[in-house]
């Protein structure tokens, strides 16, 4: 008899869901405006948006260490850096 029950409660619990998330939908609609309401496309935009600036950043990083590598050190100019050879000229 309880496998007999089983498709009416799914049923019952996926209307219960249902209706809970109808219910928080309309209340988000009423909090914040039909216009600001989050949807699936506005969350993946703002994703690609956030991926994008990632990568401009990683990408901008790079440069700068890249730069940096790219400058001469004091040791390939010759130039002695340290307290120990300082005290000794």
């Amino acid at each position: 008899m309880a496998t007999a029950e089983l498709p009416g409660i799914a049923a019952v619990s996926r209307a219960v869901v249902s209706a809970a998330a109808e219910l928080v939908a309309g209340v988000e609609r009423a909090m914040v405006g039909d216009g600001k309401v989050r949807t699936a496309r506005g969350n993946a935009w703002a994703a690609l948006q956030a991926d994008r600036a990632r990568a401009r950043a990683r990408a901008d990083m790079d440069e700068l260490v890249a730069t940096l590598l790219a400058r001469p050190t004091p040791r390939d100019l010759g130039v002695v850096v340290g307290a120990k050879e300082a005290i000794s000229r």
